[in-house]
């Protein structure tokens, strides 16, 4: 079963800028959307960015609150995504999963619909 797993989380000042990571061992990351979600605890878990499949039309979806500060990219060669998180604020602080999807379009992804495999998760903390 596709495992993802999540890393570069950390301590980062507000302002700052931290990428996660999400990579899967033996499977090809390319074949699935790939959604980035957030959770504090007392609170629902709420889709972050979200990208499609390489087998679908391209496109991406960002939550309103980090659109214009996050950017979800692919790397093929490295079967990796990764999340770019610039400006961080204090507000961003949660414990961030990288999930993947077969059969989904990002927006749908990001709204937690059809979601298939679960990362473990990586702590981002933002502050001074």
């Amino acid at each position: 079963q596709l495992q993802p797993v999540e890393s570069g989380g950390g301590l980062v000042q507000p302002g700052g800028s931290l990428r996660l990571s999400c990579t899967a061992s033996g499977y090809i990351l390319d074949n699935y959307a790939i959604g980035w979600f957030r959770q504090v605890p007392g609170k629902a878990r709420e889709g972050v960015s979200c990208i499609s499949s390489s087998t679908s039309e391209s496109s991406t979806f960002y939550g309103g609150s980090v659109k214009g500060r996050f950017t979800i990219s692919r790397d093929y060669d490295k079967n990796t995504v990764y999340l770019q998180m610039d400006n961080l604020k204090s507000e961003d602080t949660a414990v961030y999963y990288c999930a993947a999807a077969s059969y989904v379009s990002p927006q749908a992804m990001c709204g937690l619909r059809n979601v298939d495999f679960w990362g473990r998760g990586t702590q981002v903390t933002v502050s001074s």
